[in-house]
């Protein structure tokens, strides 16, 4: 058996604002949805890899969710890493940067934290 990986899920509170920030901070767009009675959940795509980031909308939930001490993460590869961090420092969404490894975090609207590291 060969397991590949297939995508990765956030939770979100605000559908729209997550996906207004996943198109300006990281250039996602959305592949596809499911639309269901209690939930939405949209897939974003790199245009490039098969992978998929799946953004999960509970039309009920309106309380953040509680995402632990983020041990988490997604990380994300980028051939201008320059240009990434300006633009990144321009929307305030960099949380954490380490300058010695040559990467940085960003922080979505609901917490989650997104590596950026440069192309090697």
């Amino acid at each position: 058996m060969n397991f590949t990986f297939n995508h990765f899920n956030f939770n979100v509170l605000d559908l729209g604002r997550s996906l207004a920030f996943y198109e300006k901070a990281l250039g996602l767009k959305e592949a596809h949805r499911k639309e269901r009675e209690n939930f939405t959940l949209v897939y974003l795509t790199d245009g490039v890899t098969s992978f998929e980031l799946e953004l999960t909308y509970l039309f009920d939930r309106k309380e953040p969710y509680d995402l632990g001490e983020v041990e988490f993460h997604l990380a994300m590869q980028v051939k201008d890493f320059e240009a990434a961090h300006k633009l990144h420092a321009e929307m305030g969404c960099i949380c954490y940067e380490n300058s010695d490894m040559g990467i940085y975090f960003i922080e979505d609207p609901d917490g989650y934290w997104i590596e950026i590291v440069p192309e090697r």
